[in-house]
């Protein structure tokens, strides 16, 4: 070998080094190239979702997903808060009528206690369709295709994809029934079943009816549900739904805006009870069959799910109003254009954080949360105080995105505990004093990265009836200062304790310490610090705290029975509406004995009598005169130490369009749009291979082979010579 044949493989390793930096897109990207600059959002899941049959999911990771496929018959609106609902599939908001018990419809105006039922009655807009789905497949004749399969048929089938043909029909109004009736399917155990039997008519017969019939039925074949009929669920004709109530509930709209209540064709259910697509997973919890704009094309959850555009989305476009900033901030800019706005959805597993949070910086997941160990490398804190993007996630046109959750984090007293309840003002000062002590702000600062806001009172922010400034303070635990609440001094705390019969954390009857009890489920090493930090806050009053762990089910049992101190407890919104909170202590909602969500056990009969008139009221200046009062009473009696309100943070690259945070809508991603040409660019500048150690590397490496490969050469010749 010459010396020129070792400068011509450098020169050969050079040249293939310049080709793979000529290749298209970056080497690193984990995308075909081919799709570089196609409309598709990125995103990710990091476990795996357990139901997608929308009788039974419940979860916010199986929301994000089934929430793009199914259409209930109301959405919220994306942009107008405080949330708004607008009609989705139904042509406008339902016409509701109130009835006396002998069904008459009542006039305008007539008292609560006069209505018996309520009436909901849609009209559905003409020519939905449902996706393509094999379910809907017929033959020549009319027959379906694959309802009734042989069992050679299933040899060749994998997925649901492996089905040739593929059809779709109108949606209709019997799609609504037939689903509201697969809530009390007795296989199916919707966590809304026994709820809704106490609200709509017939709902109670129709699951004894169903338990009886479906057990006594032969076992793998289709229960069908058609000839099961609910009083209180009317199809007058192919596009009218009607739903009757008892009594007054206004908050069913809510519910009529959630996949529980999305339509499902009996076609569907009758193709997947078939035994032999069950023995191979291809069931309507994998796979779902609806009208919305997407629908799942690839379910795979050991590497990733995939959403593409449904090709028979009816027309549905980009709301034309909103809040009187959407404009100037750019969420106007898409008005009245068709949606959704982009063709493909691909969510990737990512387990761990640390690959995901380099790949977005990459350009490759359009948007992120932001963990603790990111926290500080994404975001700083300005001199007020108030959240920024670092430098370096400004020289990436980065975006932040916050939002306050519809979730209440606290501490609850047991009202039924002879030290911490009671309703007397001697019981209230105490708790009054507790929780001046426990310092929310400092815990947001040191446990949360400054995420939460502290709470005011059972509301959060974004909820009807939440008050902002001076007058949604708490007044037994804040002042308001220079503009903004500022908590009330240790020693405000420690008078209020002297005052419930405990000078300096000692009981004034017994001359002992006050001991008080936090239970919790069992807590690991990560946790001490945390747990370190609530004793410090009592002994500031000079109050022992003792912490009782157990396992989780111990704990539960714990509170079942009623026999917990103090606890640790937290509540997310099923919808915007303050009866959802409020509802927490509501007499009749204790957990002992009725096993409600009262987990304070907390029963006050004025403010039980507040809510029983606030909970049906319309939205109006009497319901939040009743908001008001319910508010005082809960922040003067101090069952909870008002925690906080979880804040998110999410970050997204300059190229991902119209967010804007709605934490009630599941059918967000419709609206989202993807600059692909500026992701792609800024991709290509984001990840240009470094060549120059590689070169650099060859450089050195023949420098020390050259060499030694000529001395060796020079030595054969000379033996041989």
């Amino acid at each position: 070998m010459s010396t020129g044949s070792n400068e011509l493989g450098f020169g050969l390793m050079l040249a293939a080094a310049l080709a793979l930096a000529g290749c298209e897109g970056p080497l690193n990207s984990p995308y075909p190239a081919a799709d570089a600059e196609r409309n598709i959002l990125y995103s990710s899941f990091s476990e795996r979702p357990k139901h997608l049959d929308p009788a039974r999911a419940y979860s916010s990771d199986e929301s994000l997903i089934i929430g793009q496929i199914y259409e209930p018959l109301l959405q919220y609106h994306y942009l107008k808060r405080p949330y708004v609902l607008e009609p989705a599939t139904a042509e406008a908001l339902p016409e509701i009528r109130y009835l006396d018990a002998s069904g008459k419809v009542l006039p305008a105006g007539a008292p609560d206690s006069a209505i018996a039922y309520s009436e909901y009655d849609f009209r559905l807009k003409p020519g939905i369709r449902f996706q393509p789905h094999p379910a809907f497949a017929r033959g020549a004749g009319g027959e379906y295709l694959y309802h009734h399969l042989r069992p050679e048929q299933f040899a060749g089938i994998r997925t649901l994809a492996d089905f040739r043909e593929t059809g779709t029909r109108e949606l209709t109004a019997e799609d609504y029934a037939y689903q509201i009736k697969r809530l009390l399917h007795p296989a199916l155990h919707s966590p809304i079943a026994e709820l809704m039997k106490e609200h709509i008519v017939g709902f109670k017969a129709l699951g004894d009816a169903l338990e009886r019939d479906y057990f006594a039925a032969p076992k793998g074949r289709f229960f069908d549900l058609r000839p099961y009929a609910v009083e209180g669920v009317q199809v007058p004709d192919s596009h009218r739904l009607v739903i009757r109530l008892y009594g007054k509930y206004p908050q069913f709209r809510f519910w009529l805006a959630m996949t529980f209540f999305a339509p499902m064709p009996w076609e569907a259910d009758a193709f997947y009870a078939q035994p032999g697509l069950i023995e191979k997973n291809i069931t309507l919890d994998w796979y779902p069959v609806g009208s919305g704009p997407y629908l799942l094309a690839e379910n795979n959850p050991n590497r990733r799910m995939v959403l593409e555009r449904n090709p028979y989305f009816h027309e549905d476009r980009y709301p034309a109003e909103g809040d009187p900033e959407d404009g100037p901030n750019g969420l106007l800019a898409d008005a009245g254009r068709l949606l959704p706005l982009v063709d493909r959805v691909v969510m990737n597993l990512e387990k761990e954080t640390i690959p995901y949070w380099n790949k977005f910086l990459q350009g490759y997941y359009d948007y992120s949360g932001i963990a603790s160990d990111n926290f500080d490398q994404a975001v700083q804190f300005g001199s007020s105080g108030s959240p920024e993007l670092t430098p370096e996630m400004l020289e990436k046109g980065i975006r932040l995105e916050t939002s306050v959750a519809a979730s209440d984090y606290y501490l609850g007293f047991n009202l039924r505990d002879p030290v911490v309840g009671g309703l007397d003002e001697a019981h209230c000062k105490l708790r009054q004093a507790l929780s001046i002590a426990m310092d929310y702000e400092e815990f947001i600062s040191i446990f949360m990265n400054g995420r939460g806001v502290a709470a005011q009172g059972v509301l959060p922010p974004g909820i009807y009836g939440y008050q902002e400034g001076e007058k949604g303070i708490n007044p037994y635990v804040y002042d308001w200062v220079d503009g903004v609440p500022r908590r009330k001094s240790i020693e405000t705390a420690r008078r209020l304790l002297a005052e419930a019969g405990y000078p300096n954390g000692v009981d004034a009857a017994t001359g002992k310490p006050l001991v008080l009890y936090l239970d919790l489920s069992t807590h690991g090493a990560d946790d001490k610090p945390l747990l370190a930090w609530y004793r410090k806050q009592l002994e500031k009053l000079g109050v022992q705290l003792v912490f009782r762990a157990t396992d989780y089910n111990q704990f539960q049992q714990k509170m079942a029975a009623g026999n917990a101190q103090i606890y640790q407890w937290g509540w997310n919104a099923d919808y915007p509406d303050p009866e959802n909170f409020f509802f927490l202590l509501y007499g009749r909602n204790a957990k002992v004995p009725n096993g409600g969500e009262n987990a304070s056990n907390y029963v006050s009969e004025e403010f039980d009598r507040l809510f029983e008139r606030m909970r049906n009221l319309d939205d109006g200046p009497e319901r939040l005169r009743l908001i008001e009062a319910l508010q005082e009473k809960v922040r003067h009696d101090a069952p909870w130490i008002f925690g906080l309100h979880p804040k998110s943070f999410s970050l997204h690259h300059a190229w991902y369009g119209n967010l804007k945070p709605h934490l009630m809508a599941n059918n967000k991603l419709k609206y989202m749009k993807i600059d692909a040409r500026q992701r792609a660019a800024r991709r290509a500048a984001w990840n240009r291979p470094v060549w120059w150690p590689l070169l650099a590397g060859f450089a050195l490496l023949l420098a020390a082979v050259v060499p030694a490969y000529r001395h060796y050469r020079q030595r054969q010749r000379a033996a041989a010579r």
